[in-house]
């Protein structure tokens, strides 16, 4: 089997960050947390990384990440755009927003050669979490004809802000295993709870404390691909004729879908890290004192790289 490949996320516009959020720096050397995630990536075994960014950051990205950690993992760039699309689609007038996770994997379909994990660019996802990871992807092997994936799951309460609303992949399980998700683009903390809406606030739901998401830490297999490249199409179709401008090609809707549809099996890992992520400007200043102390710790060396 070859070695585990790790992909990262990088192309989203940032809009309610307001600007680069990948790159925010959070370290006591101004280090952004991609920094941490592939310094943790490295120590738990990666040895080749896939950055998907957009063109435009390429120069920029290059300099601050990919040349500073070219000498211990290998580098490769991809670039996700909004085109080109399958044959018969054409971007619609005024579209600027990315078509989503699932397309940001589909750009790379074409050097991912053996499984592989996906990660956010803007998440803190801690040492621990690339160990269980990497372990399963290397040993994983499906008895069946299921397609062998998994994820590593959080509890919702160590993944919010104070500073907003967060989407999140509601997972259900059943001994180990996701048995359904749901995705979520409105959750907040109300009161001493936690609730979504679906409705812009006119009703909330609630969720109770302890429930795993997912925080887009996903181990895949080449066929998922396939299937990406398959259901493209019909996404598109659907998103226009709903949602041409903001519908999104997500990953935790496909899994959902291909378990729903008995294609695929999803081992729901845990880790014992605290998530760390920054949605808002506002988060920066929590989540750079947390990683600094982890510095002053000793969990991480003054400089990474």
């Amino acid at each position: 089997m070859k070695k585990p490949i790790l992909v990262i996320m990088a192309a989203g516009i940032g809009s309610r960050f307001g600007g680069l959020k990948q790159l925010a720096p959070v370290g006591k050397n101004r280090e952004p947390i991609i920094e941490f995630s592939l310094y943790d990536a490295i120590d738990a075994g990666f040895e080749t990384v896939i950055f998907i960014i957009k063109k435009e950051i390429e120069q920029e990205f290059r300099q601050l990440i990919g040349d500073k950690v070219k000498e211990k993992i290998k580098v490769h760039y991809v670039f996700q755009s909004l085109e080109p699309l399958p044959s018969g689609f054409s971007v619609p007038e005024g579209r600027v927003k990315p078509w989503g996770t699932s397309h940001a994997i589909l750009c790379a379909k074409q050097i991912i050669d053996g499984p592989f994990a996906v990660i956010n660019a803007d998440d803190y996802y801690g040492r621990d979490a690339f160990h269980v990871i990497y372990e399963h992807l290397q040993k994983e092997e499906s008895s069946t004809n299921l397609y062998p994936f998994s994820m590593v799951g959080y509890r919702i309460e160590n993944t919010l802000t104070d500073n907003g609303h967060v989407t999140r992949g509601v997972c259900n399980t059943n001994n180990g295993y996701l048995t359904s998700i749901d995705e979520r683009l409105r959750i907040e903390r109300q009161g001493d709870g936690i609730a979504f809406t679906e409705d812009e606030g006119a009703t909330w739901e609630p969720i109770p404390v302890g429930t795993t998401v997912s925080m887009n830490l996903w181990g895949l297999t080449t066929e998922f691909l396939d299937e990406l490249e398959q259901r493209f199409p019909q996404f598109l179709r659907q998103a226009f004729s709903e949602n041409p401008l903001k519908a999104e090609f997500l990953l935790p809707r496909v899994i959902g879908d291909l378990v729903n549809e008995k294609k695929a099996t999803v081992r729901v890992l845990e880790s014992r890290d605290q998530w760390y992520g920054v949605t808002y400007k506002e988060d920066l200043e929590p989540v750079a004192k947390a990683i600094s102390k982890m510095q002053n710790d000793g969990l991480y060396p003054e400089h990474l790289f």
